[in-house]
């Protein structure tokens, strides 16, 4: 593997660990199975694409991608909480229904952005190669992301947030809207998701209608294996394993694809991506019975530590 495909690879993982931390969020923070993640990227890309190919400010562009993806994730959430909608239908619904939105917002499958300014123009004069300047940029963006989020989720509103997926009923009780909760963590998530796909855009120099097909997967492949890694209490450790993981997953697609003696090839992605998500989830798992094998200590009633079986 060269130096600018691990460059390449860098700059993928960071800004698909973006998409990890929105993953989390619904996956992990609301138990809720979000399947909106593979349109909001898709349209986070095409209204960054629509807006910079007509020579719009970029900034503006990635923030409008950022409220409309939010968006995206309320009309789950609405369909979901209102409506009482499955959870996993509404997000295929939405989904379904972005498709036709994106065309009408690019007003064509594909927009190219090769000559356009985007976000990383003004970054080019640093000295550092292209590929360089890309993937610095896509490593602040995402770890300012993660600490933002990591302070949200540990805030009094987060906090019930987190409450919210672990026993609603707990979170109800103590007074916490559960349907408030769902808005904005879903909202947040596909905010998430949608600026990740801003970014993809302008880094990849397109946007395509098709270009979120599979996301939902890359995100729970990074937070499975973010999972695998790292088993803290800490909120910041445990994103920043997501980050991690988004990166690791990458590296291992790449090298999967790119080892002659394996034998895959481009159009084998979808099946290494299967194949190591599924590795990934059964480490996960095993992982999990292995410490509830494990004994515990718990205080007794007479304050010494003793070991539960």
């Amino acid at each position: 593997m060269s130096y600018f495909a691990f460059l390449n690879i860098l700059e993928t993982g960071f800004l698909f660990g973006l998409v990890a931390l929105g993953t989390y969020i619904s996956f992990r923070v609301l138990a809720f199975p979000d399947m909106t993640v593979d349109g909001s990227f898709a349209t986070g890309a095409a209204v960054a694409a629509a807006l910079i190919s007509k020579n719009g400010n970029p900034w503006l562009a990635t923030a409008l991608a950022v409220l409309i993806g939010m968006i995206c994730g309320l009309v789950t959430a609405l369909l979901n909480r209102r409506f009482g909608m499955l959870h996993l239908l509404a997000g295929i619904l939405t989904t379904i229904g972005l498709y036709s939105v994106d065309l009408r917002i690019m007003a064509s499958p594909n927009t190219p952005l090769m000559t356009k300014v985007t976000v990383l123009t003004p970054f080019m004069n640093l000295g550092l190669a292209e590929p360089e300047v890309h993937v610095v940029f896509a490593a602040i963006v995402c770890i300012t992301a993660t600490v933002l989020l990591a302070l949200f989720l540990m805030s009094e509103f987060g906090l019930a947030m987190r409450a919210t997926g672990i026993n609603p009923r707990m979170a109800r009780a103590n007074g916490s809207s559960i349907d408030m909760n769902v808005y904005v963590g879903l909202g947040l998530s596909n905010g998430l998701v949608a600026l990740a796909g801003a970014l993809f855009a302008q880094a990849a120099g397109f946007a395509d209608v098709s270009m979120g097909s599979g996301t939902i997967l890359f995100g729970l492949a990074a937070v499975i294996l973010g999972e695998v890694l790292v088993q803290s209490s800490s909120i910041l450790l445990v994103l920043l394993a997501c980050v991690v993981g988004s990166i690791l997953y990458r590296l291992a697609v790449g090298l999967a694809l790119n080892s002659q003696f394996l034998g895959f090839q481009s159009s084998d992605l979808r099946l290494v991506t299967a194949v190591l998500v599924a590795i990934a989830f059964v480490i996960s798992a095993k992982r999990g019975k292995w410490s509830l094998r494990r004994p515990k200590k718990v205080p007794s009633s007479s304050g010494i530590r003793s070991v539960a079986p």
